[in-house]
């Protein structure tokens, strides 16, 4: 378990005091983190799949692939 400092608008803040009781606060903040992350990396994951199935992008990738082997290290850059 971390503990981690966080800001909050004065009004949120006064808000969830009034509706959360302290021992649940940061259960119920665990739980908003815990959704939120799951949504963010779901899309990720939906925009990875919709790359690899984009024929066009693919073809297009496939055309690059012949300069792997072309001598130009990327370190020199």
């Amino acid at each position: 378990m971390q503990k981690i400092l966080v800001s909050l608008p004065d009004e949120l803040a006064a808000r969830m005091k009034q509706m959360i009781p302290p021992r649940k606060r940061s259960r119920v903040i665990a739980e908003i983190l815990e959704s939120e992350i799951n949504r963010r990396e779901q899309a990720l994951y939906q925009c990875a799949r919709e790359v690899e199935a984009d024929d066009a992008l693919n073809n297009e990738m496939t055309d690059w692939e012949v300069t792997v082997d072309d001598g130009i290290e990327s370190e020199s850059w």
